[in-house]
């Protein structure tokens, strides 16, 4: 099983527009959906459609719209009633693929309810057959109210309470939540950034070197390596995919697909990694079927999620980018100032949204 956390949960509205958009006009929508959304969400939803036992993990009343969209979709979830309403993104889409997200704040959660959703997803991990062979997923952006040290402490609270029977923890978030979670010792088993969280959680070089040079990129995430992280897998834009453990790199690739919308692709392709991985593939063809699901996810509408069966790991190469295994070494970089002082499509495409 694998569970997802998903702090900042959201109704996804996306709005498919005739052409460029204009701004100030008055412009008239090809279509329009909702679906229920948040990266944690999206993962599950992307493991359930294809057949891959996950529980979501929210904060949310049983008739917010969300909790509505998650039952329309047989997706599993345990929620945290809270009295507010979840809050409502808004994406807007071309014909050529560029999309443009407003996402908004959310909700704030209180101590006792950061509490109680800890709480509730530590019950999740004990009763639901989480263990060693499974995942948690910690994903997304934070609520108002909620330290950026949140991540950690929900990382503590499982392993102290499952111990060497705890899940693994993947981590997919950006900003301040993702150097709170790095810098208080989350050590995830997997930590997936773009190029700009990768620059980020490093104040390694900035995030249009990292995308232009893969070598480069696997001597930042080697940082993250030496820092406790178990792996890394990153996304670089047109230059495909990364993973980056203590034993390998290897880099992937795939001829670019006709984008419809990018969001939630990152949020797919870390589905496609951990599905590949709890069926026990290899590394390079967990990240074979990363930047599968994600080239599959660019080409659909909407924050629609593809199904295993919907993807093409055959279309893409994975290069291993060292014989020897560990991090390659390359030229040097410089490094940029971190304010902690520390820590057509592309196929692995992941947009920049922090939803």
């Amino acid at each position: 099983m694998i569970l997802t956390l998903t702090a900042n949960p959201s109704l996804d509205r996306t709005v498919q527009l005739p052409g460029m958009l204009e701004r100030g006009a008055v412009q008239r929508a090809v279509s329009a959906g909702e679906e229920p959304g948040g990266k944690g969400v999206n993962v599950s939803r992307a493991l359930t459609v294809s057949g891959v036992r996950s529980v979501a993990v929210l904060p949310g009343a049983d008739s917010d719209p969300v909790m509505a969209g998650l039952r329309q979709a047989g997706v599993e979830y345990l929620n945290l009633p809270i009295e507010a309403p979840l809050r409502s993104n808004i994406t807007l889409t071309e014909p050529d693929g560029t999309t443009t997200k407003v996402n908004a704040p959310g909700p704030p959660l209180k101590p006792v309810e950061q509490e109680a959703l800890i709480a509730l997803l530590v019950g999740a991990c004990t009763a639901g057959g989480a263990g060693q062979g499974s995942w948690l997923v910690l994903a997304g952006s934070l609520p108002p109210e909620v330290p950026p040290d949140f991540y950690a402490s929900v990382a503590h609270a499982v392993r102290e309470r499952l111990g060497a029977g705890a899940p693994r923890i993947a981590i997919d978030s950006s900003g301040p939540p993702l150097m709170g979670a790095l810098l208080h010792g989350a050590a995830p088993d997997l930590l997936k950034p773009n190029a700009q969280e990768l620059s980020e959680a490093t104040g390694f070089s900035s995030e249009g070197a990292l995308e232009a040079d893969p070598l480069l990129a696997a001597r930042a995430a080697g940082m993250l390596i030496e820092r406790g992280v178990g792996a890394v897998l990153a996304t670089l834009g047109a230059k495909g995919a990364l993973l980056v453990t203590a034993n390998g790199s290897w880099l992937a690739t795939r001829p670019p697909v006709q984008a419809r919308s990018t969001v939630g692709a990152g949020d797919s392709a870390l589905a496609g990694y951990l599905l590949a991985e709890v069926a026990g593939a290899a590394p390079p063809d967990c990240l074979r079927q990363a930047v599968a699901h994600g080239a599959a996810a660019a080409s659909l509408p909407g924050t629609t999620v593809p199904a295993l069966a919907a993807t093409d790991p055959g279309a893409v190469t994975v290069t291993a980018l060292n014989g020897t295994g560990g991090v390659p070494r390359g030229p040097a970089a410089p490094h940029r100032s971190a304010g902690t002082g520390s820590a057509t499509a592309s196929p692995s495409s992941s947009s920049k949204e922090e939803s």
